[in-house]
Formats: structure tokens, sequence, C-alpha cells
């Protein structure tokens, strides 16, 4: 069935999990005819947007990363609020195909009635989140939900950019793979406001104080992403519920540091800015491509790219200049 922009935006603001899930739905398709009524949809629930908590959360696979969320919802849930989780899972290179389980992994909070899951495909999109994760946000944002946990595909350098379209950045860590150091890319680091030490028991207690300890060191190296906020490193263990009031806390204390510092509009804004030159690239080629002779162009470019006849680089940039020169 479909259904109206006025009826999902009504749906939207009622808190229909259904519609609000059919929104999202409309928003991710890439048919042209979808795309005009997700435009107008986002364009007339703006005005309630802007409102929740926005945290990104990634870690190596093994972390614990669902556990964590699953735990960390009851928390904000029993806090009092309302948590909608986006939980992005890698595509198949091969097939695009996806196993979105993070659903079935997360079975008591989705019981949650102030609880929303919404598992999405990156669908190759780099970043550890998918194409329209800023906007499915915005659609959960316009719900009602306080806060918006957003997890990664995984850890690696590509990952950073989900600090892109979050207001903090937690890193799940845990200990026992040898070097705790490595493997751990700079610009993770760089990017991350709360690091928190995952698995931890009285059987490896110590070692994970060494850990710790290595981290602390390691970002002492490492230029503050704000003023005034030196990177908690906190242990614990999301199974058994312990470290996670502490990580509530924490996450709390950072986001009200920056909205008293003006950090916190500024930071939106640029991010705002940044998924405006998205789109802006993404249109651009779209709209190119509706030309039969530009279409026949862009393939015959992209052939020379990938059969290497020339740089990439280069086919892109001749490619761009023989149509976006002309008048």
């Amino acid at each position: 069935m479909k259904f109206s922009t006025e009826e999902l935006i009504e749906g939207i603001r009622s808190g229909n999990k259904r519609l609000i899930a059919k929104a999202i739905t409309l928003v991710e398709s890439k048919k042209a005819e979808h795309r005009a009524q997700a435009e107008e949809l986002l364009k007339q629930i703006m005005p309630f947007t802007g409102n929740s908590a926005r945290v990104g959360i990634t870690g190596v696979p093994g972390a614990g990363k669902s556990t964590f969320i699953e735990n960390f919802g009851r928390l904000v849930i029993a806090n009092g609020k309302k948590v909608a989780v986006l939980a992005i899972d890698p595509s198949s290179s091969i097939n695009k195909g996806s196993i979105l389980g993070d659903k079935t992994r997360m079975e008591e909070l989705a019981k949650e009635e102030n609880a929303f899951i919404r598992p999405s495909p990156s669908s190759g999109f780099l970043g550890g989140v998918a194409n329209t994760t800023f906007e499915t946000m915005m659609i959960c944002e316009a719900a009602g939900y306080d806060y918006i946990l957003i997890e990664t595909v995984g850890v690696g350098q590509s990952e950073v950019l989900v600090s892109d379209i979050t207001d903090v950045f937690l890193f799940l860590k845990i200990i026992g793979g040898g070097d705790e150091l490595q493997g751990i890319k700079r610009g993770i680091m760089e990017m991350v406001d709360v690091i928190f030490i995952n698995k931890v028991d009285q059987d490896n207690l110590q070692k994970a104080k060494n850990t710790r300890l290595e981290l602390k060191r390691a970002l002492d190296f490492i230029p503050p992403k704000e003023k005034g906020w030196k990177i908690p490193v906190l242990l614990g263990s999301a199974l058994y519920n312990e470290g996670l009031d502490e990580i509530y806390t924490q996450l709390n204390e950072f986001i009200d540091l920056k909205k008293k510092t003006g950090r916190f509009n500024e930071v939106r804004t640029q991010q705002a800015e940044k998924r405006f030159e998205y789109w802006v690239q993404e249109y651009i080629l779209a709209m190119m491509k509706r030309s039969s002779s530009v279409e026949e162009a862009y393939v015959q470019h992209k052939k020379n790219a990938s059969e290497m006849v020339s740089n990439p680089s280069t086919e892109a940039k001749i490619f761009v200049e023989k149509f976006l020169s002309k008048d």
C-alpha cells in the first residue's frame, strides 16, 4: 500500500513504528518517483528535527556492539527517554545483499515501546554508514526519539565518517589481541570522544587496566578534538550492565560541554554543509546521465578507466570538463 506524504508525516509525529519504517524505506529508495516524495517528506519534517542526542558507536568485530547497544538502550529508556537504533550492516560486494541481523540480536530492546530499531544495508557506501543514514536520523528525530544510536559496520579507516553525522563518537575496545594499540588507526583515535573497554571481568581486569593506560598514553600525542575535554577511557561489561551508567553520564557531559562552548550548533552546521556537498555531487551526476550523449560518454570514460587506458582521475576530469564547461 502506498502512503501519502501527509499520512507518513502524521505517522512519524504520532510514533507509529510501521509508518516510520515506511518513511525510511521511501527515503532509502533510489527510484525517481520515490525521490520526489522523499524530498517533500524531509522538507516538511525539518521543523521537528534536531532535538536528539546523536551517538555514533564503532568497534572491532566481536567488541560487543550489539550487546552494548541493547543494554545501553534499555538504560536510556529507564531514564525516561526514547531511543532509536540505526544499525548499519555491511553489504556484499558481490550481490549487494545484507544480513540485517541486528534486530534479531537485540530482542529485548526490540520489545520496548520506547525503542525503534532499524537495520539498513551499507550498500557499498563507505564511512561505516549508509548513504541515507543522516536522512533516516531526521525521521527518527521528528518521531520524538531522544537518543539516536548509530552502529557502524565495524572499525577501520573508513568508519571515521560516522563522526560527520553525530554529536558524540563512542569507541568500543576489547583486550586480548596482542599489541592493544595495533590496528587502531590514528584517524579513529582523532575522532573518538569516549572509549569503553568492554568484556572486562575479574580474570582480565589487570590486562584491561594496562590497556587503558596504553590508550591514555596514545591519546596524549593526539591534539584534543574539543577544548576542555579529556577523552575518558572506561572499563566495564555491557553483558552484565557494568560501566553503562558511567558511559551515559560521560556522553551527556560531553554534549553539555559542546553546548556551553557553542561548538554543538557549530559542528551540526558543518555536518549539514557536508551533506549538502555530498548530495550536490549525487544530483549533478544523476542529471548529467539523463542525457543519452552524456550517458554514452560516461560509459566510455568509465571503460577507459576500468581498462586502465588512462588514469581513472584523468578520465573523470575529462568527462566532467567536457560537459560542465559548456554554457
